[in-house]
């Protein structure tokens, strides 16, 4: 099994493309190597396969950097299932996870993260899961963007540890995690993990 995550960047061709391609890249670049397991293409669009069990973080953490910038935010579709065909680029690999999340990709209308797997009830479950997310997550500011971004790639470390990091008070910290819902998109994850495998 594979998780395959098909994004475009939301507002990409207003402005500069210098202010998210290279967040965008090295975010990309911490869940594997290009182009085998990444690439981004068509200007503004972007594909990753990954472990299952790695995609939902994945993509919030690919949001958080994303969102950063003020202006650009990012649409993500999540699709699982087989890779019957790998090609030294992912863009030319092939199987169910492929097309599952082309067509999910397809079918993001209103929201900017959706899931489509062999389950549909698990599907239908975490889809309206990720619409409530969606709630706090589309709202980000720059600075909760920020916190919660570094929270994701260091979870061994708690607020104080992330204070000094970011150069912020602790309590700066903690209101920008709580604002963020960063305790609530970690109890999802983890009814994600529960069910997914």
């Amino acid at each position: 099994m594979v998780a395959v995550l098909t994004g475009d960047i939301i507002n990409s061709r207003k402005g500069d493309v210098e202010a998210w391609i290279h967040l965008l890249k090295e975010t990309l670049n911490t869940y594997g190597k290009e182009p085998k397991d990444w690439e981004i293409f068509r200007g503004d669009s972007f594909q990753l396969a990954l472990d299952p069990q790695k995609a939902l973080l994945a993509a919030i953490h690919i949001k958080a950097t994303i969102k950063q910038t003020k202006t650009y935010d990012v649409r993500i579709a999540i699709g699982i299932g087989e890779e019957s065909y790998s090609s030294p680029k992912i863009t030319e690999a092939n199987g169910s996870a492929y097309v599952n999340s082309g067509e999910c990709f397809e079918s993001l209308k209103k929201h900017a993260l959706a899931i489509k797997s062999t389950n549909t009830t698990l599907d239908n479950t975490l889809n309206t899961m990720f619409k409530l997310s969606l709630l706090v997550t589309d709202n980000w500011s720059s600075v909760v963007s920020k916190v919660i971004k570094a929270a994701l790639e260091n979870p061994e470390k708690n607020q104080k540890d992330l204070a000094s990091l970011l150069n912020r008070s602790q309590s700066n910290i903690s209101e920008a995690l709580k604002r963020g819902g960063y305790d609530e998109i970690i109890s999802m994850n983890e009814f994600y993990l529960k069910n997914i495998t």
